[in-house]
């Protein structure tokens, strides 16, 4: 029997989270015999690969209850709840109740219904409290926010999330402080549509304002960085910061998803191609060592040649140097699902030309940093990161969770080295 509670996960940084403050919660509640699948409904690879690893634990641990939550679990409960490997599927709401994991003790799970799922849109607060970050020992993650108010033609999760709520900033500045004495050398901003941040507060704040608030109320956090947001959405204050706060870190991942007019206005995003440039032409030019990541999808429905070929070319109007690149994959039940389909082949070799872009780009920025020094933060003894987020392999031992300062001597295997 498997005494102590096996979690899985899947997805995104929020998703890991939340699986951090499940541990927690499960074994306050005294759980045991147990192993949670924490999944990802972002493509339909993903809730396959959620699928796969179900019955592989199944294989692995015949004894255990398998129980399945995460926002696959959220938008479709039944295609987990007729697998014969699960026991149980609960919601992203009911996964942070700790009462849901007080009703999973050994006596009481035969008593428990077998689909735990409410609707995620009655949600109006957001558990931003439940754990002090998580990471390495040198680098925390702080949800600040959860779900979206935006319905992109292509995206289920929202489904899966909810509506956006926001933790307030005393609670996030409070948590940060906390973790800061804890010996945290870095904290990252976590969120699902982290730019919504505040809108749902008294006095409808900004995140910049937030960004702002901690960078003063917290003056011995070394450094902050935010994780994905959507550079349409950014406000003045956030600007602010990143002309002026060297504590917030030069490194934006941006919402992008394409580099075609029209395809963006298929996506329902709420930019344009040229609004996506002038935006990283405005933060590199506030902060000249800025580098940005990007969310791009492949073959979205009715994307031509044509189009694709201003996604490839966005890679380099907007210099950009980690891509989070996305073969368009259909979610039921979204309008994009109905849309005229682009033929698969075409869709991985898109897929597979943005990948190629994007390695040629990290291999640009990688040469240009040799020689120059950097301010690392060392995550284990031989490997830190740069204040762009960019990994550097040291040749000799140097002290887990610090800060130290080096020249960059070369690179190898997408890393700097010292």
């Amino acid at each position: 029997m498997t005494k102590t509670p096996i979690f899985s996960n899947h997805g995104c940084r929020l998703n890991a989270y939340e699986t951090e403050a499940m541990k927690d919660l499960a074994a306050q509640a005294g759980v045991q015999d147990a192993v949670i699948v924490n999944t990802c409904a972002v493509t339909a690879e993903a809730v396959r690969k959620a699928r796969q690893d179900i019955r592989k634990l199944r294989r692995d641990h015949p004894d255990a209850r398998i129980i399945v939550t995460g926002c696959a679990a959220q938008t479709e409960p039944d295609t987990f709840a007729k697998m014969a490997e699960v026991d149980l599927v609960i919601g992203n709401t009911e996964k942070m109740d700790p009462a849901t994991w007080a009703r999973l003790t050994p006596d009481l799970i035969g008593q428990t219904e077998a689909v735990q799922v409410d609707d995620i849109m009655s949600v109006t607060e957001t558990a931003g409290h439940l754990i002090d970050g998580f990471g390495t020992r040198s680098r925390a993650y702080v949800q600040v926010q959860n779900g979206c108010d935006h319905r992109c033609t292509f995206c289920i999760i929202p489904f899966g999330r909810g509506n956006s709520r926001s933790v307030p900033a005393g609670v996030v500045v409070d948590q940060i402080k906390r973790l800061v004495d804890r010996g945290y050398a870095e904290v990252v901003l976590t969120g699902v549509d982290l730019t919504s941040w505040g809108a749902d507060l008294p006095s409808a704040p900004r995140l910049g304002d937030l960004v702002m608030r901690i960078l003063k109320l917290v003056p011995d956090l070394p450094r902050l960085r935010i994780s994905s947001i959507d550079s349409i959405e950014v406000d003045d204050n956030l600007l602010t910061a990143i002309a002026t706060e060297p504590r917030l870190m030069p490194h934006l991942h941006l919402s992008l998803q394409h580099g075609d007019d029209l395809i963006l206005k298929r996506m329902k995003r709420r930019h344009l191609r040229d609004d996506a440039i002038r935006f990283c032409e405005t933060a590199r030019r506030l902060r000249p060592d800025m580098t940005f990541g990007a969310d791009i999808i492949a073959g979205f429905p009715t994307e031509t040649e044509a189009m694709f070929a201003n996604s490839l070319a966005l890679v380099r109007d907007c210099d950009l140097t980690w891509l989070h690149v996305f073969p368009y994959s259909a979610r039921p039940g979204t309008p994009a699902a109905r849309m005229p389909a682009v033929n698969g082949a075409a869709i991985k070799d898109r897929a597979a030309r943005l990948r190629a872009a994007g390695d040629a780009q990290v291999s640009t920025h990688l040469a240009a940093q040799i020689g120059r020094s950097h301010q690392i933060l060392m995550e284990s003894p031989r490997m830190g990161r740069t204040e762009q987020f960019t990994e550097v392999t040291f040749a000799t031992d140097q002290p887990e969770s610090r800060i130290v300062t080096a020249t960059i001597t070369g690179s190898a295997d997408n890393r700097l080295t010292v």
